[in-house]
This record gives structure tokens, C-alpha cells and sequence, in this order.
């Protein structure tokens, strides 16, 4: 063994600049010399994980979990190194012959790293990070004619862990742009899921137009911290007596904080097990607790999560995101339409609604002070049940088309509507006979409808709508590769509030959003065809198909 072990060590210095030592069955240290900017640590996602304690000049640097490569490299996430480093690992699992593993063999410094697209599903038009994993949008805000959008990020892996808040900004809701990270994990834990508000006129007394940033520090315990920015939202500074809210269950987390003018004052609310806690404050630092909501309403197969709470027109909406207990299984986003006055939301709906009725539609947000008081919703496209396991490797999860929110009545019932947001129509170019990877279908229903998108593999997804019934289906059973989750393979239904007369049909490669066109109901599921679909067939209705650029 310790031949071994002195021919790894000259090996890895002369390959990696890293010397390497295993004092315990699951441990091994690395003493890194920092000869470029990145040590590229190789990933096996089906590894068991890993913690990497990171230690310069005596101290932690930082803490991070990454499935280091055992059997074979899937790909390789940059960890900055500045100045020589060394690194303690614990293998988590069962570990066998720990020097043998896939990481020793190629652990290389780089002074690049690429994140030019290698991945044939990343979509065209939809946001996603540059690497890794991403999944609930955060945080997002609209100040001086850009769009900011925050998201759970994980830099070292394309699945779930190391939770940061990635930052990216557009000026057209289309077009993104990847800033750097603005918050990272610390001693009060990771940085789960929160919300930001343009503090205009500085009722926290850190500057007049100061974005002030809440989130969920998630360690031993999960309470809600606070962070402001006075650059307009690409730096942050952490409030330096955080956690300003500590709560009395374990899942108390992702707080969305507004300003509520006909009260006067900023409210919050925020997810405590299977109900919503409903908080007001006049400085964003100190908050009282007002209400909850909850018992006796909606769907409760899982833990509440991610509320957003916005009046539009003359009605509140309550949105709910609720993991597992979707209406198809795993994660999805129910909603309420009532009334608030600052202290308690009310609302008579008996019946359980959804925001959306695909597989790939969780955490849905709005953007706080978005222009013309319109609410802008995003959405993260993927489901909890598959998400870890979708076939990509450079990067997971996309988040949905941008949405305007509005409410409608039928037959005396309220419903919340999503409209595709206006900005999605510019990228409109001419009208072409069959689909491409990235297009828009306009549907004008006439009769019972379907239609049929198919490729040359025999993949194919059917979209139908029963004109009697009003009742319109998304059967993507037979879609492409369906083997890497049992919950994948599905079929979704829904009877449309008041029936529908057309719908569109946005395709980006890995995605389609069947939009009924006054917003009474939206459909969004992945799909992983082995090749696009390049055919239509139609019944029922006239089609026109569109292809979209950015």
C-alpha cells in the first residue's frame, strides 16, 4: 500500500499539480499547488456524493458536496482556486478500493472553463443556467428596464445540492444574460428559495432604491435571513444580524415579501409545513406575524412551498406550490382566488385549482414591480419525481415561458389565467408548412380536436380537445426516451372554465406549453424525442405554424 500510495502522489503532481493521501477507508486529502485558475473536479452523477472540506492558510474556505467520479467521468464543474489549497474529502456511501476511483486519473487546472452549449435538448428560447443544476426562480425583480432573475443553483454538479442563488438578466424576458452568483452558503447553512423588493423609499435605511433580497438559510435549522444590494442587484451584502425570522417547524422557508399599499406596509408570506404564514413589517427588518392559511383548502399530499400572493384587478391570488400531491403526481402549483386585508387572506373556493395542468410546472413566482403593474410569472419546468434523472449532463432544468397573470369568472367561480407574455410574440417570423425544434403552433378550434406531432422514430405526442366536454388532453406516453423515470411516461387532462376557441403551441426542443389562447388553462410537459418532430397531423381545427427566433 504504501508503494502505492507514493506512486499516486508522483503521478498526480505530475498530471494535476496535486498530491493525494487516503487516511481512512471513505477519506483521502489532496494538497493542491494552484498553478491556473480552476481545479476541474470530475463528476459521476450516479456516484454516491462527497464532502469537500476546502482549507487555505489554516482555514475553511468552504464546504461543498459534489459526486466526485468512481466508476467513469460524466463531466467536470471549475472549482476556483486561489492559492494552494488543500482538500479534505469524505466519500459518502459504500466505498471500495477508494484509490482506484475514476476522480484521481483526471483531475486537470484549468484557466477556462466552457460553457458553450453541448447539449441537444438546452432550449432555445426558455432561461437555463449556463452549468449545472437549477430549480425555483428567485428573487425576481424588474428595476430601470431589466429583468433580474435569481434561481437555486447547485455550481458543482447538474444535480441537487450546494444551494446558491445564480443570477441571470434580460431586458425582454427572452433573452438572457448569465451574471455571477450573488449569494452563497454560510455558517446559518444553504441558500434555499426568497423573493426581492426595490426598497423605493428606504424603509430599511440601506439607501433609496436599495433591492433587498429574503431567503431561507437552510441548516440545522431552516429561518428566513435577509441580504441588500445598493448596485441594483448584482452584489449583496448579508444583513449582519440575520436570521431576522425563526419558526417553529422543520419546513419554514421561501418568503415572498411585497409592498402592500393599501395597508401601507410590507408583507410577507411564506411556507410552514402544509400552511402559509402571513407576516407584516414597516422596516423589512422587524416582522409580526398576522395569520395563517391553510387548514381546510386545497390539496395537502405534500409540503407547501414557494407562495407568491398579488391582487389583480379587484381579486387576491394565493399561489401555492406543493410537493409531492401534484394533481399527476409529484410537484405542481394549486392557487386561490379570495380577498386580503393586510393581515388574513379569505377566500370561498371549494374546489382544488392549478395553475397549471402538465407534469413540468413548480414553483411559480412573479416578478416583484414589473412595468404597468403587470404580474409576470416564471416557472420552473421540470418535476421532483425525474428531475435528477432527465437526460441531460451539462446542465438541468429550464424555467417556463414567461406568463402575464390575470383572473376571470365563469358561472360565478374565479379563476387565475396565464396568458403567454406579450413579449413571446415578437420572436414570431414566417409562417412554415411543418414544425421545427423551436416553434409556435396557433390552433383555431372548430370541431372535436387533435393533433398529432410525430418524427420519423415512430415518437410522437397527441394533443386533443373534446369541443362537448371541454375537456383538452396532453398524451405524451409515446414522446421519446421515457426509461429513466417510472413517473415520466403520462397522460394530462383538464376541462377548460368556459371552453376554448384556439390554443398555442409553444416547441423548444425538450418542451411543449399548450397555451389556451384567453389563458383559461396552460399545459407544460417535457419531452426527450430521439429526434424533433417534424410532422403534424390535424383534425378539427386549422393550424398555422410559426417559427421562432430570438
Amino acid at each position: 500500500m504504501k508503494r502505492l500510495l507514493l506512486t499516486l502522489t508522483a503521478l498526480a503532481l505530475a498530471a494535476g499539480g496535486f498530491a493525494q493521501d487516503f487516511p481512512a477507508a471513505n477519506r483521502a486529502m489532496l494538497k493542491v499547488k494552484a498553478q491556473k485558475k480552476y481545479l476541474m473536479l470530475p463528476v459521476e452523477d450516479n456516484a454516491d456524493g462527497a464532502n469537500i472540506q476546502v482549507i487555505g492558510k489554516n482555514s475553511l474556505v468552504k464546504s461543498l458536496n459534489v459526486r466526485l467520479a468512481r466508476q467513469k467521468t460524466d463531466y467536470y464543474v471549475p472549482l476556483e482556486i486561489n492559492g494552494d489549497l488543500t482538500l479534505d474529502i469524505d466519500f459518502w456511501g459504500e466505498n471500495k478500493g477508494i484509490e482506484h476511483y475514476a476522480c484521481w486519473k483526471d483531475m486537470p487546472q484549468s484557466d477556462d472553463f466552457n460553457t458553450q452549449n453541448r447539449e441537444r435538448f438546452r432550449p432555445e428560447f426558455h432561461h437555463t443556467p449556463a452549468y449545472g443544476w437549477m430549480n425555483d426562480p428567485n428573487g425576481m425583480f424588474y428595476l430601470d428596464g431589466v429583468y433580474h432573475l435569481y434561481y437555486q443553483w447547485n455550481p458543482y454538479g447538474s444535480t441537487w445540492e450546494n444551494m446558491t442563488w445564480g443570477h441571470s438578466t434580460s431586458k425582454d424576458l427572452v433573452n438572457w444574460t448569465a451574471e455571477k452568483p450573488v449569494l452563497f452558503p454560510d455558517a446559518l447553512g444553504a441558500i434555499f428559495s426568497g423573493s426581492c423588493v426595490v426598497d423605493k423609499n428606504n424603509t430599511a435605511g440601506f439607501g433609496k432604491n436599495a433591492i433587498v433580497a429574503f431567503y431561507t438559510s437552510a441548516g440545522r435549522n431552516q429561518v428566513q435571513s435577509m441580504a441588500y444590494s445598493t448596485d441594483g442587484g448584482y452584489t449583496f451584502s448579508k444583513y449582519d444580524r440575520n436570521p431576522v425570522l425563526i419558526g417553529d417547524c422543520p419546513d419554514f422557508r421561501d418568503p415572498k415579501v411585497f409592498w402592500n399599499s393599501e395597508a401601507g406596509l410590507w408583507n410577507m408570506i411564506l411556507a410552514a409545513g402544509q400552511e402559509m404564514r402571513i407576516y407584516s413589517s414597516k422596516n423589512l427588518k422587524e416582522w409580526e406575524f398576522e395569520s395563517s392559511f391553510g387548514a381546510g383548502y386545497g390539496a395537502h399530499g405534500g409540503v407547501w412551498e414557494c407562495p407568491d400572493l398579488m391582487k389583480i384587478d379587484n381579486k387576491w391570488v394565493l399561489i401555492c406550490n406543493i410537493n409531492p400531491g401534484g394533481i399527476f403526481g409529484g410537484s405542481a402549483t394549486q392557487y386561490f382566488v379570495g380577498d386580503f386585508d393586510g393581515k388574513r387572506f379569505t377566500t370561498n373556493q371549494k374546489e382544488t385549482l392549478w395553475l397549471d395542468y402538465g407534469k413540468d410546472h413548480y414553483a411559480t413566482v412573479t416578478f416583484f414591480n414589473a412595468p404597468y403593474n403587470r404580474r409576470i410569472a416564471l416557472a420552473w419546468m421540470s418535476n421532483w419525481q425525474y428531475a435528477n434523472q432527465v437526460p441531460t449532463n451539462q446542465f438541468r432544468s429550464a424555467n417556463s415561458v414567461p406568463r402575464d397573470l390575470g383572473v376571470f369568472a365563469v358561472d360565478g367561480n374565479y379563476y387565475c389565467s396565464a396568458k403567454p407574455s406579450s413579449e413571446l410574440l415578437k420572436m414570431r417570423g414566417s409562417a412554415i408548412k411543418t414544425p421545427s425544434e423551436t416553434c409556435e403552433i396557433v390552433v383555431d378550434i372548430k370541431k372535436d380536436t387533435k393533433i398529432t406531432l410525430s418524427n420519423s422514430r415512430n415518437e410522437y405526442v397527441t394533443i386533443s380537445y373534446d369541443k362537448t366536454t371541454s375537456v383538452l388532453k396532453f398524451d405524451r406516453t409515446h414522446s421519446g426516451n421515457c426509461d429513466f423515470s417510472p413517473d415520466f411516461a403520462a397522460e394530462t387532462s383538464v376541462k377548460v372554465p368556459g371552453g376554448s376557441r384556439q390554443l398555442r403551441i409553444f416547441i423548444d426542443r425538450c418542451s411543449i406549453e399548450v397555451f389556451d389562447s384567453e389563458g383559461r388553462v396552460v399545459m407544460t410537459n417535457l419531452v426527450f424525442p430521439s429526434e424533433y418532430y417534424s410532422k403534424i397531423a390535424a383534425t378539427g381545427c386549422k393550424t398555422t405554424i410559426y417559427q421562432l427566433k430570438k
